[in-house]
């Protein structure tokens, strides 16, 4: 049998296990990707595992926090872990938002494993067509 090691994925496990499970004061970070979707921007972030009742979104200005908390699942009495790779504890991530997004209409939704928030875009950022007036408006001011 062909056994693969990655020596990077042993060195975050290891560290995993040196600093301990993350908290609430001590989050890990959570994989994320945005991108513009015609007139939203919308960011998506992994974090598989986590039941939605344990997701926090918390918009203050222009600052977008995204918290959540992976708990252990309740095992019987008789069960003996064998092997636990996948982190629990509390993950967060934090994005300053530009002024141009409508932080009051945010939509989110959670489906497998995958946090995604829509967020427009602020009618006053959308491109808009300025007609030009020709000599109607025109006064000369004497002094």
């Amino acid at each position: 049998m062909l056994m693969r090691t990655d020596p990077f994925r042993e060195l975050d496990r290891l560290a995993q296990q040196l600093m301990g499970p993350a908290t609430w004061s001590r989050p890990s970070p959570m994989p994320m990707d945005a991108y513009r979707e015609g007139d939203q921007y919308v960011v998506a972030f992994d974090i598989p595992g986590v039941s939605a009742d344990a997701i926090d979104i918390d918009v203050e200005r222009n600052m977008l926090t995204v918290k959540a908390e992976r708990r252990p699942v309740a095992k019987a009495d008789d069960v003996k872990m064998e092997l636990s790779e996948r982190p629990l504890g509390a993950f967060s991530r934090q994005i300053t938002l530009a002024d141009t997004l409508d932080t009051e209409h945010i939509q989110a939704d959670y489906d497998a494993g995958v946090l995604t928030l829509r967020i427009p875009i602020a009618e006053r950022a959308k491109p808009r067509k300025v007609t030009v007036g020709v000599g109607a408006g025109r006064k000369e001011i004497s002094g």
